[in-house]
């Protein structure tokens, strides 16, 4: 019985472990990183240029995720990728794993780099206020 009672609570506590940060905490983890507040229009300018940096066939980061992150964008393998406004996909954002994990390969893959703390609040910030 204790067995099948900590399954269940095991269960029931896994929606909330993959969910454990919000676009508000990761802005003011990155900001006290940074050592400055965020800044949507850069993380704008960021999300919206053509770096040339990084890997050829990424030069930006709409070239997957289009120029609308309210919609739906494509790998270059073709498989869908969820909108990453939190306004169109409310799950986004909430996982600090995931968020390291993919800020990791983008910015490699567009920016030839990784993403500075600076960099990532500015880009969560634009994207949360759409």
């Amino acid at each position: 019985m204790k067995r099948l009672t900590l399954c269940l609570a095991m269960l029931a506590a896994a929606p909330a472990l993959a969910q454990d940060t919000s676009p508000a905490r990761l802005i003011a983890g990155y900001e006290a990183e940074a050592g400055t507040p965020a800044n949507p229009a850069a993380g704008k300018a960021l999300f919206l240029a053509t770096h040339g940096t990084g890997k050829p066939d990424t030069p930006a980061c709409t070239t997957c995720h289009t120029d609308n992150p309210r919609a739906a964008g494509q790998t270059r393998t073709g498989k869908t990728i969820d909108p990453l406004a939190p306004s169109a996909n409310p799950d986004r954002f909430t996982d600090v794993k995931k968020v390291e994990k993919w800020f990791g390969r983008n910015c490699d893959s567009v920016l030839g780099r990784a993403c500075t703390a600076a960099e990532k609040a500015d880009i969560i910030a634009w994207l949360s206020g759409l």
